[in-house]
């Protein structure tokens, strides 16, 4: 196992997440701190991923979760032969089924990538105990353990949610959208209508930016209530940041989803900028996309996804919520584009990051109104 994951592994209550992790970048496989994979492997031990709508090539959700797993691999923790991923339908009906699919053919681990998959495969869970649930965003826990209900079933010890202070990672892009951009209107694309998760990020971003002025103007658009189009529309997505670049946004942030790669054609054509989302999409960009990404909030999947895979290898898997903010390295943002994330603004969004860590600034998790 490389040293730069070593130093993570612990019970899975204290997850401790870190800067970012490598893909599969061919040729033999390395760990994330650049050391050679061990050659050996657990031959019994297997490891299912079940992807939301979008699937691999996303290049933001669901690649940060396969990235968890590619890692793993090269870190020996599961053979490569053990390892299924299963990607869902464009409506994302097979959400279950794909989950129950993996957990029939013995995986020790299912992960289940995306929120909604928290309520379709509650059954599963109950039919096979014997096999570690990590749903991602989920929210089983609350399904479960309800202090409003007067029997409280407890939380089965085989299913956890890796959840993220999604609000936190986008104050602070916020704050830099407006640092870097200078202008006094900028947009939030969201993926799926009134889905709280996706408000998260909209409360964040746009308290972020009134930190820095409290007269910006922040234009909002999502894309649908079916988060199959929501999260799947890149033309969608295209057309909503171009109305919103055309009446006067010079920045637009997105938590869209595989619909943000619309976001991105829409600001080479309108020669704006942009900020990405869960991964560092910067290095995912075409090169004419590039310079007109900011950054990204970081949403560290990749990492809460590994250690899930690693508490059970070690038979250290705890159920229930687990929540990873800044104070968890489990968001942050990304520093790609030198152009225009200077040292300047590294510095007061480092500022404004301590300012959150001690409670001075605490951020809403809901946007204004709702």
């Amino acid at each position: 196992m490389s040293k730069w994951f070593r130093t993570l592994v612990v019970p899975f209550s204290l997850l401790a997440l870190v800067a970012a992790a490598c893909g599969d970048g061919g040729g033999e496989p390395t760990g994330p701190g650049g050391t050679t994979a061990p050659a050996d492997c657990p031959a019994d031990f297997k490891v299912g991923l079940a992807l939301d709508v979008g699937g691999l090539g996303d290049k933001s959700f669901n690649d940060a979760a396969d990235r968890g797993v590619q890692t793993a691999i090269d870190d020996g923790l599961v053979c490569a032969e053990n390892v299924e991923k299963i990607e869902a339908n464009a409506t994302g009906s097979n959400r279950g089924e794909n989950v129950a699919g993996l957990a029939e053919a013995g995986f020790n681990i299912v992960i289940a990538n995306g929120f909604l998959f928290s309520t379709e495969i509650l059954g599963t869970i109950a039919d096979f105990p014997d096999v570690n649930f990590a749903i991602t965003d989920g929210f089983s826990s609350f399904l479960f353990d309800d202090p409003d209900t007067e029997e409280v079933e407890p939380i089965p010890a085989n299913v956890a949610d890796l959840t993220f202070k999604e609000h936190e990672g986008s104050f602070l892009v916020g704050a830099a959208a407006v640092l870097a951009c200078g202008c006094d209107t900028i947009g939030f694309l969201g993926g799926q209508t009134d889905a709280p998760l996706i408000q998260k990020f909209e409360a964040g971003f746009v308290a972020g930016a009134q930190y820095i002025d409290p007269n910006i103007q922040v234009l909002v658009e999502y894309i649908d209530p079916d988060p199959a189009v929501g999260f799947n529309d890149a033309v969608k997505g295209e057309a909503l940041s171009t109305k919103m670049y055309q009446n006067g946004a010079e920045l637009i942030y997105h938590a869209a989803g595989a619909s943000g790669a619309g976001l991105f054609t829409a600001a080479v054509k309108e020669n704006k900028l942009a900020i990405g989302v869960d991964s560092d999409q910067y290095l995912t960009a075409s090169a004419e996309q590039q310079p007109l990404i900011v950054t990204s909030m970081l949403k560290r999947v990749d990492v809460a996804v590994y250690n899930a895979i690693q508490a059970t290898l070690d038979g250290t898997f705890v159920s229930g919520a687990q929540v990873f903010g800044l104070a968890e390295e489990g968001v942050d943002y990304s520093t790609s584009n030198t152009e225009l994330m200077t040292d300047d603004i590294i510095t007061q969004l480092d500022e404004i990051k301590a300012l959150i860590l001690d409670g001075t600034v605490v951020v809403p998790d809901v946007p204004e109104g709702v």
